[in-house]
């Protein structure tokens, strides 16, 4: 699979590819050189001192001196390297500088057959032999996964044994000769395989660590977009809140002066469509105001300045208060507004304006979305896990499951809501859904199309006010907000 996606990639970077993986393998050769440095100087001391036993001194003593030496310039050679960080432009250079290096080391091992041989036994011609084979075994183990290195130094040495062997002209030697050669060609079969397991290997990793550098510069992208998307919703809502309030103030005497104008205060209009066109610009000023108001009240919670004054709060009152302010919008479509509640629903410790604005909100939906001659109910109720859940349940058309998510996002609003060109712009829900946390508490919609929608808003056991606790701060002798905390942490 590597090979055909290396196939399959433009020249150029075929070739880029496999300088770099040549590069790693460079590496890794040399460090196994480094690593097992006292091996060949120990193997060529034996080979010297069992020769002694048949040869001179000084031709054994110069044999070893030669390849103490070869080993000495391959450690200087690798150790010269690493001092370094080399260019890819280098590494032919180098490739060819220890191949070198390794021919003549294995061009030394192979001469001991030559100046050894001749006064030496049929056993100790066995033992030479032996030695040389041992020797390209060890190299074979160091340099496996690096072919032109491997064949420059067993090479020469299967062709000295082979050599060797054939000048020897025993059918023994012969045998011996053919059965060097076949272990050679699959030493290079098996370093072969090897050297593309490697190169496979050090693919994948360079893969692996590209891919992880990618991951590491998206990972901060992304944390950079979150960064500059935080600073531009802070600078959203202090915008908005700013704006807000400058609104207003002009807003505020525009309706100020339409009332004057429809009611007529300061006398008769002469004509009666000035009386209808002010009253027009009062009822679209008044509802611009709601909307700047639900603005600022979600800029407000967004950019967490809203303050919580906790008093101990009647659910039932509450939701009375909610049907009684928008008893006339539900009349108007032949609403039947519902209150249910639990015999003995306790208290909850929470803002009175803000538990005000959340029944508003959803009942103000409600009414909003169900047909005319349609029912909404209000419930209250104890959970089995100690909180109290307010209910707002319609009978209108339900939210799909897909929009549910949605519609709970600022300015957004289903496609029933845009189909049907319903007034509003998605800030009522949100603003619940705000202040609810505001509270530890959760806003819950479940709905079903066709069947309506119940929208539930959980309020923590934690706010729950039952028994004694009940009794002490609904008591008008706890007055002030820093003593009804202290009730309510230790309560």
């Amino acid at each position: 699979m590597v090979n055909m996606g290396m196939t399959s990639r433009p020249e150029g970077e075929q070739s880029q590819a496999k300088v770099a993986w040549q590069g790693e393998v460079l590496k890794l050769f040399m460090r196994n050189q480094l690593l097992v440095a006292p091996v060949m100087p120990i193997l060529a001391t034996l080979m010297a001192m069992t020769a002694l036993g048949w040869v001179p001194f000084w031709t054994a003593t110069a044999w070893l001196m030669a390849a103490l030496g070869c080993c000495g310039v391959q450690l200087y050679l690798c150790k010269a390297y690493f001092k370094r960080e080399r260019d890819l432009s280098e590494q032919n250079d180098w490739i060819g500088i220890l191949a070198a290096s390794e021919l003549f080391q294995g061009m030394v091992w192979v001469l001991t057959l030559f100046i050894f041989w001749p006064n030496s036994t049929s056993l100790q011609n066995a033992f030479l032999i032996a030695a040389i084979i041992s020797v390209s075994v060890v190299r074979l183990l160091i340099v496996s996964n690096f072919m032109p290195v491997l064949i420059a130094g067993t090479g020469v040495m299967t062709i000295g044994v082979a050599v060797r062997c054939a000048a020897g002209g025993d059918t023994i030697y012969l045998a011996l000769a053919g059965l060097i050669i076949t272990l050679e060609v699959f030493y290079l079969f098996v370093a072969r395989q090897l050297q593309e397991t490697t190169r496979d290997m050090v693919t994948y990793r360079a893969q692996k660590d590209e891919l992880i550098t990618a991951l590491k510069a998206e990972r901060d992208r992304a944390e950079e977009e979150r960064r500059k998307a935080e600073e531009a919703n802070k600078a959203k809502s202090t915008f908005l809140a700013n704006m807000s309030h400058e609104l207003r103030t002009p807003l505020n005497a525009i309706l100020g002066f339409s009332e004057v104008l429809e009611r007529e205060l300061f006398g008769p209009l002469a004509n009666r469509t000035y009386k209808d066109y002010a009253g027009d610009i009062n009822t679209s000023g008044r509802y611009l105001l709601g909307l700047i108001n639900d603005i600022l009240d979600l800029s407000r919670i967004e950019a967490g300045r809203v303050e919580l004054r906790e008093e101990p709060i009647n659910l039932v009152q509450v939701m009375e208060n909610a049907r009684h302010l928008l008893g006339l919008k539900a009349a108007e479509k032949d609403t039947l507004i519902e209150i249910e509640s639990d015999a003995a629903l306790p208290k909850i410790l929470c803002d009175e304006r803000s538990i005000n604005q959340i029944a508003i909100n959803l009942l103000t939906n409600a009414i909003k979305f169900t047909p005319s001659k349609g029912r909404v109910k209000l419930s209250a109720s104890r959970q089995q896990d100690g909180s109290v859940c307010i209910r707002v349940t319609d009978s209108g058309p339900g939210i799909p499951a897909e929009e549910i998510d949605r519609v709970m996002s600022a300015f957004s609003r289903g496609s029933l809501a845009t189909k049907k060109a319903i007034d509003g712009v998605g800030l009522g829900l949100p603003i619940v859904k705000g202040l609810m946390e505001l509270h530890d508490g959760t806003l819950q919609i479940i709905s079903t199309l066709g069947r309506g929608t119940e929208v539930a808003c959980v309020f923590p056991a934690s706010r729950v006010l039952s028994g004694p606790r009940n009794s002490i701060m609904a008591s008008p002798l706890v007055a002030t907000d820093s003593q009804r905390k202290l009730i309510s942490m230790t309560a």
